[in-house]
């Protein structure tokens, strides 16, 4: 029942997240692609820096933008907030509910390094507020240089973050927290600059004063960087489904292509937007940083097994729940299941025919492997007919009923 609890409230967590992200991005792309594609109007009344027309939906839409604000408070005043908060919350939820509550499965490599759960988690709470802190300090420090300046040092400081998370976690956590702490930054714009100055403005709207321009500009820019980071995040979140990004010898260096590649797409439609000139170029680019990241997920994508695994001997369960699954009196029937059925795929060198790395980076070989893997072994092959896909290797339920009854008993 615990399982079934905890997977449907990742399903539940999940679909409100991503629901929430498209809402997020969606007004983040288009206002972007509004602010670049305004027209100077000679009718427009004062203070207006920008018109567009647009048609959607079978209506005609007339926007103008304010150089800095209106005259007057308008009555009515339209707020872009609430997308983003909720999307870093139920994100943060997800977070906690796959990777803290299953630590064991998806954060924590001991080939990387052996850490506690505790352990992983102050780390990754670390991360995303740290994470913000340096970035909003590098932009409050850098913001004379220009934009092209922040958005390199940007890109040096997420890169090298990469590269000591892939240190430190398996290749799944690596990456989806490289996501989330740029995530964090991101939302923390909304929150912390962008919101907090347009509430200045109105403020000094209401209060019959003229608004200062720099509180419009520097929430721009990091409107702009939020823009420039989309692709990239929803790549690292998306990358966890697929161990040949997230787990090979050069995720680090895919990390930081990614953020490359993920920019210059932006570059490409903001360009577009602003001044209808199509940079071929960018395509070019991508396509190449595409194909290089390719060739670096050659590389093995799991570790080799530990020396005393190689050398024959037996690899002891680390944790007493393992040790307890291990020592079940059915467990040797439910191991000969999963390397019958299952471990043909789910192999660090697998023998399926065209697969070269085993599925999401799930390895069942070991004792330890089998019982690393309990609870998602559980979920997909016995409390769910998802594995084996199509049941291509022909598990029967017999066999599916031995594997409960290792569970039950372990």
């Amino acid at each position: 029942m615990l399982d079934y609890l905890w997977e449907w409230s990742m399903f539940a967590v999940r679909w409100l997240h991503i629901v929430t992200a498209i809402a997020w991005i969606g007004s983040s792309f288009y206002f972007i692609a509004l602010d670049l594609g305004l027209k100077k109007a000679k009718t427009a009344p004062a203070g207006v820096l920008g018109e567009e027309w647009q048609v959607h939906g079978g209506g005609f839409y007339h926007i103008q933008k304010y150089g800095v604000a209106p005259e007057h408070m308008p009555d009515d005043l339209v707020w872009f907030k609430w997308e983003a908060y909720t999307t870093w919350l139920s994100g943060f939820a997800l977070l906690a509910l796959m990777y803290y509550a299953g630590a064991h499965l998806y954060l924590i490599d001991p080939t990387v390094m052996p850490l506690a759960t505790w352990q992983a988690v102050v780390i990754s709470l670390t991360v995303l507020s740290a994470g913000w802190v340096v970035y909003d300090q590098l932009c409050k420090r850098l913001i004379g240089l220009g934009d092209t300046a922040v958005f390199v040092v940007l890109f040096v400081f997420l890169s090298v973050v990469g590269f000591i998370l892939t240190h430190v976690f398996s290749g799944r956590g690596a990456f989806i927290h490289v996501g989330a702490m740029t995530a964090t930054m991101m939302a923390a714009n909304v929150a912390m600059v962008i919101i907090p100055n347009q509430r200045v403005v109105v403020a000094d709207l209401i209060a019959g004063r003229k608004p200062d321009p720099k509180y419009g500009k520097i929430a721009k820019q990091r409107s702009l960087h939020n823009n420039y980071l989309t692709l990239p995040v929803i790549f690292f979140f998306l990358a966890n489904h697929y161990p040949l990004a997230t787990s090979t010898r050069w995720s680090w260096v895919i990390i930081a292509l990614v953020l490359v590649m993920g920019a210059v797409i932006r570059h490409f439609f903001n360009t577009k937007h602003a001044h209808h000139r199509n940079l071929v170029w960018t395509w070019v680019v991508t396509a190449a940083l595409f194909l290089v990241i390719v060739g670096l997920s050659t590389y093995p994508l799991v570790r080799q097994m530990p020396e005393q695994e190689a050398a024959g001997v037996r690899f002891d369960p680390t944790t007493p729940a393992m040790r307890t699954l291990v020592a079940a009196e059915s467990f040797p029937d439910a191991q000969n299941v999963i390397l019958s059925r299952c471990s043909m795929c789910h192999a660090r060198q697998p023998i399926w025919e065209g697969m070269v790395h085993p599925p999401l980076g799930v390895v069942l070989e070991t004792e330890y492997d089998i019982a690393k893997e309990a609870s998602r072994i559980a979920r997909q092959a016995v409390l769910s007919h998802a594995m084996p896909p199509g049941n291509v290797t022909g598990m029967t339920d017999e066999e599916r009923a031995a594997l409960g009854r290792w569970l039950r008993d372990g």
